[in-house]
């Protein structure tokens, strides 16, 4: 018997390719939300429907409805804006948003506390800066991440084209975008003629999809962690073309085993002309066989767990009419960012900054987003990069630039990276409150408290400069990529969070948990229990996941992601 489809799927299905009801709750002046559906349409544009959970009680015992705000998030591919974009970006946050802009985990923009009565100007004022923000969120493909410093070399310009080509073609093809936010006349029939998406078809995917590019020997995008991912292979400088990997995914719902966080399988190698079919056909599979009744289990990973790999790459290779090679030698030598400069093969200059959570703001001394504008101003043809671990990199500058960049890195607070510990350059969290409806503990706002206790207990046991990575997460579904952590917190209730322990260096382990439900006090006192531990018993250059790992503090893996070793 067939399983009732979720009713998201109804809603998309009676969508009218995304239009629903959008442009009538839009234009309803007694409420600052939309209509139940289109929350769920909403976030194929690019938003999402929240409110202010701080001031829940309080406006319930006003008898008013909740502070409802929208969150919107770019389409950017590899997180790559010009100085001109950046000035204009800063400008709509001061004008619409909460006056910051958030770096995310997808190298995108988020835009916090936008109103509705402000939403269609802001996103027609995100769209002329040539940005947008259709596929940002929603049951398709999402915004492609890439390795950070593309023009460091010309393997890496090229994968940042490979991204942006793929980003277009997942790109939905429907015109309610358009229609909606920016006014484009409808065209007769135009809902008709939208009868069938040529890659999502008539309800699009059974949930959200991710794509990542990875650049050995970084794996500072935590290629494993994502549906689908590209490992680019470059010989003798050149790109010759990829190592695909399937099903990965960090989501998992607390006290369900049937949910899981699972890294992907090495599918294996295609050429450079290859890739977008693959990527399409790899899409359609999961389009066609995605799990439509229970959206917690609609994901590639779950596809692949339940059906097997050797399934999965018989139906890509069906699809494709060719067979995909075998996968060449890669290896990985570790996640997170390099900070500072960096010389490009161009003779530019990159520079990585480091934006703790992410968020760009102004705060005290710290003028970081006053700081940014001034860095726009005279960046000339440079640009800026997201980085997929909430950085962000001043990028192509020239060399008779570097002092006055210098300048305003240091004047406004910008150049905390210098001195810092590299617990506080490899920490990530997500938004979680007061803004995200599924956060149950605090994240962003946690972060800088929790990093001053723990790097405490670390300098009480000489490990300072322990490259230890440490990633807070408000729920359970892993924005802030917790399960590839060596220490992770995932939110449980206010307050309290599962320790998760013992992830890798590399990205290719996940972790494990060690303490369920536990507060500050004691993931503190476990904590130091173990960095005593670490400093005393540690083998030359172990890092601590692998301690704990060695030492039987965590069960071993029943599978890990593990590259093809090079042999030069």
């Amino acid at each position: 018997m067939t399983a009732p489809l979720s009713p998201v799927e109804k809603i998309k299905t009676e969508s009218r390719h995304l239009r629903g009801t959008l442009a009538e709750s839009l234009a309803d002046p007694v409420t600052g939300a939309i209509a139940d559906s289109d929350t769920q349409l909403i976030k194929f544009h690019g938003s999402y429907q929240q409110d202010d959970r701080d001031l829940r009680d309080e406006r319930r015992q006003q008898k008013l409805e909740p502070a409802y705000s929208f969150m919107i998030r770019t389409r950017t591919p590899g997180g790559v804006v010009t100085p001109e974009q950046w000035l204009k970006l800063d400008a709509i946050a001061a004008t619409f948003a909460n006056g910051t802009l958030r770096l995310t985990t997808r190298q995108a923009f988020q835009f916090h506390g936008v109103v509705k009565r402000e939403l269609r100007t802001t996103l027609q004022a995100i769209n002329a800066a040539l940005i947008d923000t259709i596929a940002a969120c929603g049951d398709v493909n999402r915004n492609v991440i890439v390795g950070v410093n593309p023009h460091a070399s010309r393997a890496h310009a090229a994968v940042q084209d490979a991204a942006i080509r793929l980003s277009e073609r997942l790109k939905p093809k429907t015109r309610a975008y358009y229609e909606i936010w920016l006014g484009e006349e409808k065209i007769a029939d135009s809902e008709a003629a939208n009868t069938w998406e040529p890659v999502y078809g008539r309800t699009y995917l059974p949930r959200k999809f991710k794509v990542a590019f990875a650049l050995p020997p970084s794996n500072d995008v935590d290629v494993f962690a994502h549906d689908l991912g590209f490992v680019a292979i470059v010989e003798r400088g050149a790109l010759t073309g990829f190592n695909v990997t399937v099903g990965g995914g960090m989501g998992a719902t607390h006290g369900d085993d049937r949910t899981f966080p699972r890294l992907a399988d090495v599918l294996g190698f295609i050429s450079v002309e290859q890739l977008l079919a693959v990527a399409e056909a790899v899409v359609t599979t999961q389009r066609d066989f995605g799990d439509r009744s229970e959206r917690k289990h609609a994901r590639l990973k779950y596809t692949i767990a339940d059906r097997g790999i050797d399934w999965f790459r018989r139906e890509v290779e069906r699809r494709l009419g060719f067979a995909i090679q075998p996968a060449r030698p890669f290896a990985f030598e570790h996640v997170g960012d390099r900070f500072g400069w960096s010389e490009g093969h161009d003779g530019r200059w990159h520079l990585n900054l480091r934006i703790e959570a992410g968020r760009v703001a102004d705060r005290g001394e710290r003028t970081q987003l006053t700081g940014l504008r001034e860095i726009a101003r005279i960046l000339g043809d440079g640009e800026f990069r997201l980085t997929s671990n909430q950085n962000l990199i001043v990028a192509n500058v020239a060399t008779g630039q570097r002092a006055a960049v210098d300048a305003l890195v240091a004047q406004h607070g910008l150049d905390g990276f210098r001195e810092a510990s590299p617990l506080r350059l490899n920490a990530l969290a997500c938004v979680s409150l007061p803004t995200c409806a599924l956060a149950m503990a605090e994240a962003e706002r946690y972060l800088p408290d929790l990093l001053d206790k723990v790097q405490a207990l670390l300098a009480a046991h000489a490990l300072e400069d322990a490259p230890i990575s440490l990633r807070v997460s408000g729920c359970p579904n892993g924005c802030s990529r917790p399960y590839l952590a060596e220490i992770a917190l995932v939110g449980k209730a206010p307050g309290r969070y599962n320790l998760m322990l013992g992830a890798d260096a590399r990205g290719q382990r996940l972790n494990r948990l060690h303490r369920e439900n536990i507060d500050e006090a004691e993931i503190l006192t476990q904590l130091d229990a173990l960095f005593a531990r670490y400093a005393d018993q540690r083998e030359d250059g172990e890092g601590f996941g692998d301690f704990l790992l060695r030492a039987g503090v965590i069960a071993a893996p029943q599978r890990i992601a593990t590259p093809l070793e090079t042999t030069t």
